[in-house]
């Protein structure tokens, strides 16, 4: 069975025709999350910005899927900038189990929606709570 996560406190909603996350089984498949601030609906300022905003939106779809960080199986980091890198990869690795990292790939791309400089999307498992 397929379920769509569709309200999620804490993170903005989404700005095209996708659920922010699909739970199947025993897996959660995220949506990319950009700097979008849920409170204001505007996307963040620069690039350390966005990043954080990214971040904590991410882990509050990871919640309400039933999932968390640790939780994470696979990520997908999309840039504006392959440049970038160094700097996500410094707040990334903060965000995730330094015991276990996920699986990534890192893509630099054309444009993001609404002119945002970062995106992440994930897969993770449901917590064995």
């Amino acid at each position: 069975m397929v379920e769509a996560v569709r309200e999620i406190p804490g993170a903005p909603a989404p700005v095209g025709p996708y659920s922010p996350a699909v739970v199947r089984g025993d897996l959660v498949f995220c949506s990319g999350q950009i700097g979008l601030d849920p409170s204001s609906g505007k996307l963040k300022e620069g690039l350390a910005d966005q990043l954080d905003q990214v971040l904590i939106n991410l882990e509050a779809v990871l919640k309400a899927s039933g999932s968390s960080v640790n939780d994470i199986l696979q990520t997908t980091i999309f840039l504006a900038d392959i440049k970038d890198g160094a700097l996500v990869n410094e707040v990334y690795g903060k965000f995730v189990s330094p015991e276990a990292p996920p699986a990534r790939q890192t893509v630099a791309v054309k444009d993001l929606p609404l002119g945002a400089v970062v995106e992440i999307s994930a897969i993770a498992q449901v917590s064995k709570a």
